[in-house]
């Protein structure tokens, strides 16, 4: 099938790109920076902007499924998220496309903010709150305005292995814990909804 995977030089993004490659799929990427894997005769690379529609369209054109794997390092307010997914949308529907979307959000996106732990809502507070208001606005965006969507919403990542392994919480319920998770690990699960979407509609929440 093919593939786009929009903010793909580092991170989860990085890692669904090799994952994809690996199983067969034509992979076409879109980043500022070019994405830091050897020649593939089934990858091709944009370099450019999730918020430039050119550079989208470039991207995604002809994608059977799209995964947004867009971040931040930084701490102050963000539109790039929102931003992104007008964009996104509304490029796909200049196409008359209906590819699947799979969006990389976070575990305190949205209404799952309220179900964070104390320790990770002061963090939140002091760090992740301005990138999370934009991420919900993503999120809101997508979810009123497409069809075929699912929002993964991992926990605190880290660097560890994929193992394949890792908890799939679909249901907000009081007391939950959403802990860590490495990035491969998320990348392995959003790569699987890519090929078999069975969470569509929904914010899947994943941890260890």
């Amino acid at each position: 099938m093919k593939i786009a995977i929009i903010g793909a030089s580092a991170g989860i993004g990085l890692e669904v790109t090799r994952l994809a490659l690996q199983h067969g799929h034509e992979v076409a990427t879109l980043s500022r920076r070019v994405v830091p894997l050897p020649g593939h005769p089934k990858l091709r690379r944009v370099q450019g902007s999730a918020t430039n529609p050119n550079d989208v369209k470039a991207a995604v054109e002809g994608a059977d499924a799209v995964l947004v794997t867009l971040g931040v390092k930084s701490p102050f307010a963000t539109t790039l998220f929102s931003d992104s997914a007008r964009i996104l949308l509304q490029t796909i529907r200049e196409m008359g496309s209906s590819p699947t979307l799979i969006v990389l959000t976070g575990f305190g996106a949205g209404d799952s903010w309220g179900y964070n732990s104390i320790p990770m809502k002061v963090l939140f507070t002091l760090f992740l709150k301005r990138a999370y208001v934009d991420k919900s606005e993503q999120e809101r965006l997508i979810a009123s305005g497409y069809s075929r969507w699912a929002m993964v919403r991992p926990g605190r990542l880290t660097s560890g292995a994929m193992t394949g392994h890792y908890r799939v919480l679909d249901n907000l319920v009081e007391g939950m814990r959403v802990g860590a998770i490495s990035r491969a690990d998320v990348a392995h699960f959003m790569v699987a909804q890519a090929e078999n979407p069975t969470y569509l509609g929904k914010y899947p929440a994943l941890t260890y």
